[in-house]
């Protein structure tokens, strides 16, 4: 197996997580967060995860993401089916798992160039 170093200079990465907070690039988050992978990260006003709905999709899927990975906290949710129809009908891929797992597949993504957005919800 061959390993390669990935490039993540003009990259947003997870650099920590815990209960109640996240940190991206050394700075940590208290609240609910939008990770991109070529813009700085930003707050995610998100009351309840399940209430998502189309205009939440059509504002992330304004960057032209190619997939967007959705962290629900130490669990595993889903949001609404508002939410799912919306993301289905534009062609974008969208993962759902744990704040952990976003994290880590976020890094892993971004490492290879992908564009890829983090919706991060902090309950």
């Amino acid at each position: 197996m061959k390993l390669h170093l990935a490039d993540t200079r003009n990259s947003h990465t997870f650099t920590a997580y815990g209960s109640g907070y996240l940190s991206v690039n050394g700075t940590r988050y208290e609240h609910s967060l939008l990770v991109f992978t070529d813009q700085p990260p930003r707050a995610w006003p998100v009351g309840d995860f399940s209430s998502l709905s189309a205009g939440d999709a059509a504002h992330l899927l304004e960057n032209r993401p190619e997939i967007i990975i959705f962290g629900t906290g130490p669990g595993h949710l889903l949001p609404g089916p508002e939410l799912l129809s919306a993301l289905a009908g534009a062609g974008t891929g969208f993962e759902i798992m744990s704040t952990a797992a976003a994290c880590r597949t976020f890094n892993i993504l971004a490492g290879e160039g992908r564009r890829v957005i983090a919706a991060m919800w902090l309950p």
